[in-house]
């Protein structure tokens, strides 16, 4: 097995997840905050989404969607157009309001631009540095893998705080 099909499967898997997560889920649950202050779904999904489409794009020299496909505008947000969320206040969270389609169709344009990313890969790539501003310089398969990890934790963090609701569990 290729090292870019190992990544295409942890994708797919973020991608997976963040379906069943958004599958059927209402409006209410959406925006609701775990304890009152923790992220929201719709903060959590569309976070995960902006992080996967800044780091992808900026990794493989492309725009990123959600400028490139129009979504800042559909989902006319009060945030800055290049905002992923990261050190958000508590505000900004709220600020962060989107249906499920809209949520899920954003992620999936995401996750084809990172498909067609990945399937150009070539395991001599992994190596090339794409951000030097950390020491050591962080490497494509070092930005591919924290990029996973955030991922994967952000929508695991979705589905929990969709499961605080019995009546809506995933």
């Amino acid at each position: 097995m290729k090292s870019n099909d190992l990544l295409l499967d942890a994708f797919g898997r973020i991608r997976d997840t963040v379906a069943a997560t958004l599958d059927g889920v209402d409006g209410e649950t959406l925006i609701r905050r775990p304890a009152g202050n923790g992220n929201s779904m719709a903060w959590l999904i569309w976070h995960l989404a902006r992080v996967e489409d800044a780091q992808l794009a900026s990794a493989a020299g492309l725009e990123q969607v959600w400028t490139s496909q129009g979504f800042a505008g559909r989902f006319n947000l009060p945030l800055a157009e290049r905002d992923t969320g990261y050190g958000h206040s508590t505000e900004k969270v709220d600020a962060v309001k989107a249906p499920p389609e809209l949520l899920l169709e954003y992620y999936e344009a995401v996750h084809r631009q990172t498909v067609e990313f990945l399937e150009t890969l070539v395991d001599a790539d992994f190596d090339r540095i794409v951000d030097t501003r950390w020491d050591p310089p962080v490497t494509l398969g070092v930005r591919l893998v924290s990029t996973i990890a955030d991922c994967l934790q952000h929508v695991g963090q979705a589905a929990y705080a969709r499961g605080l609701n019995p009546a809506r569990a995933v």
